[in-house]
């Protein structure tokens, strides 16, 4: 199934940008008069018909709209420490949203090895396995922000807020799996935010803050995991415990 991205989208009208219509024209040669589907980014699949096969700037009259097209009954932050090796954070990013994420935040942490991050690559690759998946919901990406800035911006949430890190503390820490079962279980969309740091991982004053403002202590099993390793488990792991 062809999916194009559009977010330029007038109530019957829907055009594509230069990109997503020379992909639509050229490479894959759809002329005026068939029938194509575009997703919006916000969960809204257009079933469209070409009414413009213009190679820079394609036009589609929408046909049918379907709302919640390709969705998931939870909403996912992920708040991920940058890997040093950009490389492994894109293929997070990409198999999370594969799998089903709302939010990627990128975190800069105390012990962060790589401090700065632009997300308009990752964005990029978003988009395509958002259409490669079958989603009509495109995942966020943030600004980076500091650890400790993230933490205080969701202080006052609701959600369930959960951190990962390695370094033995005080407090008692749950299974991942355990936690989610319980708020799976709660009525209407679960809402989770999960905290997964760098290489060298959290500074305990991080996880302080961390505890302080409601997360709960978690591990993902008795194996050590890379960074995005940790995060794509706490992905899959939500995955699996959502799905019918």
């Amino acid at each position: 199934m062809e999916l194009f991205y559009s977010n330029d989208i007038d109530g019957s009208v829907c055009r594509l940008d230069a990109d997503e219509s020379g992909h639509c024209v050229k490479v894959l040669r759809h002329r005026e008069g068939d029938s194509i589907n575009v997703i919006d980014g916000e969960g809204n699949m257009y079933r469209c018909r070409l009414s413009d096969a213009s190679p820079k700037a394609a036009v589609a009259m929408v046909e049918e709209v379907i709302p919640d097209w390709g969705s998931h009954s939870y909403d996912l932050t992920m708040a991920v420490c940058p890997t040093k090796n950009n490389e492994r954070y894109e293929w997070f990013a990409e198999k999370a949203t594969e799998l089903g994420v709302d939010r990627i935040v990128p975190v800069i942490g105390e012990h962060s090895e790589r401090k700065v991050f632009k997300t308009e690559r990752l964005r990029r690759i978003v988009l395509s396995a958002t259409k490669q998946s079958l989603k009509a919901a495109l995942p966020r990406i943030e600004e980076p922000v500091s650890v400790s800035d993230f933490i205080h911006s969701c202080a006052d949430s609701k959600a369930l807020k959960l951190i990962a890190y390695c370094f033995e503390g005080d407090e008692k820490r749950r299974s991942a799996k355990d936690l989610l079962e319980a708020v799976a279980d709660t009525q209407g969309k679960a809402e989770i935010i999960v905290l997964i740091g760098p290489e060298g991982d959290f500074s305990e004053s991080e996880v302080g803050l961390a505890l302080a403002s409601g997360f709960q202590p978690v591990h993902l099993g008795s194996s050590r995991l890379r960074t995005e390793t940790a995060a794509l488990a706490a992905v899959a792991a939500t995955y699996f415990r959502f799905i019918s």
